[in-house]
C-alpha cells in the first residue's frame, strides 16, 4: 500500500514539464525558471512560502461546451481562500488540491499549467476510481461518521473494515504528497494541511524531506478514545499525524480526545509549556493548537451592500411582516439535526397556541454531499415532520415551517441571516459550524440596509441563537441558549426563552457575541496558527535527526547536538583490541521482550551468553530488577555469568560466589506499614498487582487503565511519603510503577 505503484487505480498523471521540470523549483509556462532576481545581478531574499493543501482546491471551473476551453476562478466564499489575509503581504501562497470536476488525461496538462499560472494552483487530478474509493468510499463511509460518533452497527450498514478503501486512502494522500513536493522550494516553506482526508499526508512528506514545516488542521470532531480505538487502523492514523509540528483543533474537546487517544494507545505522554501542550514523540515535539475557524468579515459586509441582497431582504422582511423568522441554514445529513429540531417547534406550538400564526421557521437545506440510504431516510423524515406540522397550525398563507431544499444563493442566504430574529444550530455533532457567527456579522447589517428600513446607523442591532452544545462553535457563543439537541423539551424550552427575550437583552447578547466574532475573524485564525507553526519549528535546525521505520511506520528521531551514532565497525574494533572488557545486560525488554509472558530465557539466550562468556577477557553482567531467586535459576547453566538482582541490591560475580549485598537490612519494619497501603491501591486498581521482594516492594499498574493507573499511582505515592516520613526508605515513581526501598547506606 505503501510503495510507489499505485497503478492498480490506473491514476498515473504525466507530469508538468513546462510547470514544474524539477521537484521543488517551480518554472514559468514559458519553460524560463521563475526569479526574482534584480537587473544588477543580485541575490535577492526568498519570499515567505506556503503550501495549502486540501482535498479540494478553492477554484470553481467551467468547461465552455462550444470551445472546450476551461475556465477557472477563485471561490471567494472557500475558507482556503480567505486565510490568505492572516499572511503577511510578501507572503507566496500555493494551493495543492483536487478539482471538483472530472478532466480528460489529455487535457490535464493544459489545465494543470493554466491553473498554476492563474491562480497558483496544483492540481492532484485523481482518477474517478480512486476518488470515489478514496474520498466517497473511506473518507465519508469510514472517517466521517466515526469522527462524528456513529458507529456501524449492522452488516448493511458496513460493519466489516474493508481494506481495498483504506488502500485508496493511502493512495491518494501518497498523489497529494507528490504533487506537494513539486511546491516545495527549500526547508524554509511551510506546508499546512488541512482535514480528515489528507491525515496520512504528515508521513510521506516528513520520509521525503526530515526538516519539512508541516502543520496540520482539523475541521472536524475528534471523537472520545472509546469510538477512535474501534478503527483497525488507528495506530497508523494518530502515528501519521505525529509527523506533523503542529495540529490545530476547533476545541479543546477535541484536541482532549486527540491527547487521550495519544496516550491510550501509544503511550505518549503530553504536557503544557509555557501555555501550549506539546507531545514528546521519538525526540521531537509536536505542538497542539486549540483555536475555532473564524469568518471572513469583508467577504460578509461586501455581500450585504449588494443590491440584489438589500432587494432580498426587503422582500423577505414583507413576506414575513408581524410574524417572528426563526432560521437555520443546514447540510442534508443525519448529523444536523434537522428534524429533532423539528420537533422542538412542532412542540412549542402545541403547548403554547398563542404563538400559532406569530412565528415562522425557514429551514435551507443546503444539498446533501455524500449520497447513501443514511441521506436519503434524513431528508424524507425531515420533510415528513415539517409537513405534519404545516397540515397542523397551517392557516391561510401561513405556514410554520418553510422548507427551502435546494441550493440557495450566498447573497440569498446573508438577506435571510439579515432578516430573522433567531438562528437556530441544532447538529447532534459538529466540528465548527460557522452559521452562528455568519448570522451575527449580518444581523449588524449596514447603512444601506439601516435606511432601507427607515432607521439610523445609530439604531439598537440584536440578535438571538440557540445552538446545539455538540457544535465545535457552542463555546465561544457564551450568550447563546445552549440545548441538547437529543432532548425535544429542551429546544422547545430554549425556543420559548428565545422568543420571550426583552429587546435590551437581544442586544447585549448580540453585543457580546459580535464583540468575538469581529476580533477572532478567519485572518487571526490563520495567522495564529502560521505564528505557531513558526514556533513550533523553531529547533528544527538544533536537533540531529535520524529516520527510521518502514512505510507508514515511518517516524523521524530527534536528539541534541551532541549526540552520536555508535559505529558497529567502531565497536567491534574496539572489541577486539580492547584486553579487558565489561558488557551489561538488561534483562527485561532487552534480552525479554516485555510482551512476553514467559520470562524464562530461551535456550538461544543461555547459548549466546555462555558463549560471550567463554572469553576470559569478558566480565558479562545481568543486570535486572528482579529477585535473586528467579535470576538464578534461570542463569544456573551459565558458570561464569554475573547477576546484579534487585538494580544491583544483590550481586553475584560467577555462579559458585556468594551473593553481595549492597546494604544489611536488619529493620524490615517499612514494609509492614508499607504493604496494608499497597494492598489497598491493589483491591480498588482493577489490573494492578504487588511484587515483594528482598530489598524493596514495587505497585505495577501496566496491565490497568491508562489514566485510571496513572492517577491512583500519583495518589499512592503522596500515600506511602506521607506514613513513612520517619522511616529510612525512598518512594519512587517509574514507568508503571510505584517502588518503596531503603535508603542508599541506611540500615
Amino acid at each position: 500500500m505503501c510503495s510507489d505503484n499505485v497503478s492498480d487505480f490506473n491514476c498515473a498523471v504525466k507530469p508538468l514539464p513546462h510547470a514544474m521540470t524539477v521537484p521543488g523549483i517551480a518554472t514559468d509556462i514559458d519553460g524560463g525558471t521563475c526569479s526574482d532576481e534584480d537587473p544588477n545581478g543580485s541575490t535577492p531574499v526568498a519570499p515567505d512560502r506556503k503550501v495549502i493543501v486540501s482535498n479540494f482546491l478553492p477554484v470553481n471551473c467551467l468547461k465552455d461546451q462550444i470551445t472546450g476551453q476551461w475556465s477557472f476562478t477563485m471561490d471567494e466564499d472557500s475558507l482556503l481562500l480567505q486565510l490568505k489575509d492572516g499572511f503577511s503581504s510578501d507572503s507566496e501562497v500555493i494551493y495543492v488540491g483536487n478539482l471538483k470536476v472530472d478532466v480528460e488525461p489529455g487535457e490535464q496538462e493544459e489545465v494543470a499549467q493554466k491553473l498554476l499560472k492563474e491562480h497558483r494552483c496544483i492540481p492532484t487530478f485523481l482518477s474517478s476510481d480512486l476518488q470515489k474509493k478514496f474520498y466517497h468510499g473511506f473518507c465519508k463511509q469510514k472517517l466521517w461518521p466515526l469522527f462524528h460518533y456513529m458507529l456501524p452497527n449492522c452488516l448493511e450498514k458496513g460493519v466489516l473494515f474493508d481494506r481495498s478503501l483504506f488502500q485508496a486512502y493511502v493512495c491518494a494522500n501518497k498523489m497529494f504528497a507528490d504533487k506537494v513536493m513539486e511546491a516545495i522550494n527549500s526547508d524554509d516553506d511551510y506546508v499546512w494541511i488541512h482535514d480528515y482526508h489528507l491525515m496520512l499526508l504528515p508521513t510521506f512528506l516528513r520520509k521525503r524531506l526530515n526538516l519539512i514545516k508541516l502543520g496540520f488542521f482539523l475541521h472536524s470532531p475528534f471523537p472520545s478514545s472509546e469510538i477512535f480505538r474501534t478503527l483497525p487502523v488507528r495506530d497508523v492514523i494518530l502515528k501519521a499525524l505525529l509527523n506533523a509540528d503542529l495540529i490545530g483543533f476547533q476545541t479543546f474537546d477535541y484536541a482532549r480526545h486527540f491527547l487521550s487517544c495519544c496516550s491510550r494507545m501509544l503511550g505518549l505522554k503530553y504536557e503544557s509549556k509555557r501555555g501550549y501542550i506539546c507531545l514528546e514523540y521519538f525526540g521531537r515535539t509536536v505542538s497542539i493548537k486549540i483555536l475555532p475557524v473564524g469568518v471572513h468579515l469583508g467577504r460578509l459586509e461586501s455581500v450585504l451592500k449588494l443590491p440584489d441582497t438589500v432587494t432580498k431582504v426587503q422582500e423577505i422582511e414583507q413576506q414575513f411582516k408581524g410574524r417572528m423568522l426563526l432560521l437555520s441554514v443546514d447540510d442534508m445529513d443525519i448529523f444536523k439535526g434537522i428534524s429533532l429540531k423539528l420537533l422542538g417547534l412542532e412542540l412549542l406550538l402545541e403547548r403554547n397556541p398563542k404563538l400559532r400564526g406569530k412565528i415562522v421557521l425557514v429551514q435551507i437545506v443546503n444539498p446533501a454531499r455524500s449520497t447513501g440510504k443514511d441521506v436519503k431516510e434524513a431528508e424524507d423524515e425531515a420533510t415528513s415532520v415539517a409537513e405534519r406540522i404545516n397540515l397542523k397550525y397551517a392557516v391561510a398563507s401561513y405556514n410554520p415551517v418553510v422548507l427551502v431544499q435546494k441550493s440557495v444563493p450566498f447573497y440569498e442566504k446573508v438577506a435571510y441571516y439579515t432578516a430573522a430574529e433567531c438562528c437556530i444550530v441544532n447538529a447532534v455533532r459538529d466540528g465548527m459550524n460557522l452559521v452562528p457567527y455568519e448570522y451575527i456579522v449580518c444581523r449588524q447589517g449596514n447603512k444601506e440596509i439601516d435606511r432601507c428600513r427607515g432607521t439610523d446607523r445609530q439604531s439598537i442591532h440584536t440578535s438571538t441563537i440557540i445552538v446545539s452544545e455538540f457544535v465545535g462553535c457552542s463555546p465561544s457563543l457564551s450568550g447563546a441558549f445552549r440545548v441538547n439537541p437529543w432532548s425535544v423539551e429542551d429546544v422547545t424550552d430554549a425556543l420559548h426563552q428565545a422568543i420571550d427575550l426583552t429587546e435590551s437583552e437581544r442586544q447585549l447578547r448580540h453585543e457580546k457575541h459580535y464583540r468575538y466574532v469581529s476580533s477572532h475573524h478567519v485572518a487571526y485564525w490563520a495567522h495564529s496558527f502560521a505564528q505557531d507553526l513558526k514556533r513550533a519549528c523553531k529547533d528544527h535546525y538544533s536537533r540531529r535527526c535520524w529516520a527510521i521505520g518502514l512505510g507508514l511506520s515511518f517516524r523521524v528521531i530527534a536528539l541534541s547536538p551532541g549526540f552520536r551514532k555508535l559505529s558497529a565497525d567502531h565497536i567491534v574494533s574496539s572489541y577486539k583490541k580492547a584486553s579487558r572488557r565489561a558488557i551489561f545486560l538488561d534483562y527485561d525488554g532487552t534480552l525479554m521482550p516485555d510482551a512476553s509472558i514467559n520470562k524464562t530465557p530461551s535456550a538461544e539466550i543461555i547459548s549466546v551468553l555462555n558463549s560471550l562468556c567463554s572469553d576470559p577477557k569478558s566480565t558479562i553482567f545481568i543486570v535486572s530488577g528482579r529477585g535473586r531467586t528467579s535470576l538464578g535459576e534461570w542463569f544456573a547453566s551459565c558458570q561464569a555469568l554475573g547477576v546484579a538482582a534487585e538494580h544491583g541490591y544483590f550481586i553475584r560475580w560467577n555462579k559458585v560466589s556468594e551473593w553481595e549485598t549492597s546494604s544489611v537490612i536488619v529493620n524490615s519494619r517499612w514494609k509492614r506499614i508499607a504493604e496494608p497501603v499497597l494492598k489497598l491501591y491493589t483491591e480498588t486498581t482493577d489490573g494492578s498487582s504487588i511484587e515483594v521482594k528482598e530489598s524493596a516492594l514495587v505497585w505495577h499498574h501496566q496491565y490497568a487503565d491508562h489514566d485510571f493507573g496513572s492517577c491512583q499511582a500519583k495518589e499512592l505515592v503522596d500515600h506511602l511519603e506521607s506514613v513513612l516520613a520517619n522511616e529510612p526508605v525512598v518512594v519512587k515513581r517509574g514507568q508503571h510503577i510505584v517502588e518503596v526501598k531503603p535508603q542508599v547506606g541506611c540500615q
